[in-house]
């Protein structure tokens, strides 16, 4: 089953940590963090920063499934790539060894900022 196709909003909350770079909450070795390190192989096409650092990924979920729920955003709503990104960071979690599936919806709420970056990133693109 393809999990793209269905609403975010009829998932349960399963995990709901935020999983964030500023807020890491995943056990080392775990799945979760499994996701996040296929995540940050995933970059940005017009800032040389993934995904991750940069702070797009707001929330990743995993099921008892093994069905992966990630939300994130791009750095302006008008990005070009908005309606093919998701896409290819869902492929890139299905990836992961043991992930059975996984959906990307895009989220404009909270609005993304350059404090959601880790300090890593702002210091691999000079804001610090």
């Amino acid at each position: 089953m393809d999990l793209t196709t269905q609403s975010f909003l009829d998932q349960p909350e399963l995990n709901d940590a935020q999983t964030t770079p500023s807020n890491p909450t995943a056990e080392p070795g775990s799945l979760e963090a499994d996701v996040i390190a296929a995540l940050r192989t995933v970059y940005d096409p017009e800032i040389p920063v993934n995904i991750y650092d940069l702070g797009l990924i707001y929330k990743v979920r995993i099921d008892e499934n093994k069905h992966a729920f990630i939300d994130m955003t791009l750095t302006a709503p008008g990005c070009p790539v908005a309606g093919t990104f998701p896409g290819i960071v869902a492929e890139k979690v299905r990836a992961v060894e043991g992930i059975s599936d996984a959906a990307v919806e895009l989220v404009w709420e909270p609005a993304w900022t350059q404090e959601r970056m880790t300090e890593a990133a702002r210091v691999e693109l000079g804001l610090i």
